[in-house]
């Protein structure tokens, strides 16, 4: 036989060739065992099947669950605050947002449940993920914006016991508005549910993201790389074992609590909301099997109809300010809470990336709802149907 055949060169290049024979093979021995994905159903708890061969979970939910939480206590504390007639402290909000000087207390209600210390002392944040799929200036200008406005609602708040009116911010109905009517903490929360949760789930860790070392454990963990990024979406989507558990097209169930994202995925997806959760599941069981083709089509799926939900959430806060006939204080009221929630929605249309939507597409339609010195005040039927035809044409909704 040629001894050329053994060359350096052509040894490498049978190293090579065998790498990615073996990076296209549909197991990883000795690692994982396969699961079939007839044992998923839609009420299979998430952490359920996902063990190591001694019967230890692989499932690690408390980074995505305590970004969800951290969420969670800023929204809380603006609604609060504003519910019992009290200021806002824009510092104390930034400090929650970055995760700096221990902001976060406790919190025991129905619906939020936070120990502050835990999340003080959990090591992650929101502002350094927020936006995170955007090119650098893009994100900074995107973690810029929600602090700013965190001192427009401090701002604001010191108003709290005037009566608002054009030009005037106070209190409208039960809700605070700013000068030009815009009740700002909608605006955080709608904002984030784009930036921070629509972007990190669907632009980093579920197309990025899904390039991840599947492999390999984590050094002193019991999970690969990319099986933590798949648990971290999710826990950034929902507290519970069971997203959305017992929910119908018709009705929640009271006993399980969704915030946010999760939330509005059933309210303005109810076609589709139900097939969020068994499509996390098969994601999980795909990882587990290195079916990379099953990954990327359960990743698609969610990443659309979440895109969906936050279209569909524009659109009937567009029409709820329309659906509105009524005159005075009570109607104003109305209409700035729907088109406060909608201006939020259409901020983070900028992260449905799966609709080719852009900052670009999202910014012409605020400024023209909101660009006038007036703002909510100079709202009419026109200029709700020109957003809402811009919505339904980019989202064939």
């Amino acid at each position: 036989m040629n001894n050329k055949l053994y060359s350096p060169k052509i040894m490498l290049l049978f190293a090579v060739l065998a790498l990615f024979s073996c990076d296209d093979d549909d197991e990883t021995p000795g690692l994982r065992t396969k699961i079939s994905y007839d044992l998923l159903t839609p009420e299979t708890p998430y952490s359920s099947l996902f063990v190591d061969a001694t019967g230890n979970t692989t499932v690690d939910l408390a980074e995505g669950n305590t970004r969800h939480k951290m969420f969670q206590a800023i929204n809380y504390y603006a609604s609060s605050s504003i519910a019992a007639n009290a200021q806002i402290d824009a510092a104390k909000l930034k400090n929650m947002f970055s995760n700096t000087g221990n902001p976060f207390t406790n919190i025991s209600t129905s619906s939020v449940s936070v120990v502050g210390a835990d999340l003080n002392a959990s090591g992650v944040q929101l502002k350094n993920v927020v936006a995170s799929s955007k090119p650098a200036a893009e994100a900074e200008a995107a973690r810029t914006r929600i602090e700013d406005l965190f001192n427009q609602i401090a701002a604001a708040s010191t108003s709290i016991s005037t009566p608002a009116s054009k030009g005037v911010a106070g209190k409208l109905g039960s809700y605070l508005v700013d000068a030009k009517g815009i009740e700002i903490t909608q605006i955080i929360q709608k904002s984030l549910i784009g930036a921070l949760q629509l972007d990190y789930i669907s632009n980093v860790l579920m197309d990025e993201g899904l390039d991840a070392d599947n492999r390999t454990l984590v050094s002193d963990k019991n999970y690969t790389a990319l099986e933590h990024n798949w648990d971290v979406a999710y826990g950034l989507l929902t507290l519970n074992q069971v997203y959305a558990q017992g929910w119908t097209v018709d009705a929640k169930n009271p006993a399980v609590i969704e915030f946010a994202g999760g939330s509005y995925i059933w309210e303005y997806n109810r076609a589709n909301f139900s097939k969020i959760h068994p499509a996390f599941l098969k994601g999980r069981a795909a990882i587990v099997n290195n079916d990379k083709a099953e990954l990327q089509a359960q990743a698609t799926l969610i990443r659309t109809e979440f895109e969906k939900a936050i279209a569909g959430a524009a659109l009937g806060y567009l029409k709820k300010w329309k659906d509105e006939t009524g005159t005075g204080t009570t109607a104003d009221a109305t209409r700035a809470h729907a088109i406060g929630e909608g201006a939020g929605f259409i901020y983070s249309l900028r992260f449905a990336t799966m609709h080719n939507a852009d900052a670009t597409f999202s910014d012409n339609i605020l400024t023209g709802l909101l660009g006038s010195t007036n703002g909510f005040w100079d709202l009419d039927a026109t200029k709700i149907n020109t957003a809402s035809d811009a919505i339904k044409a980019k989202f064939n909704l």
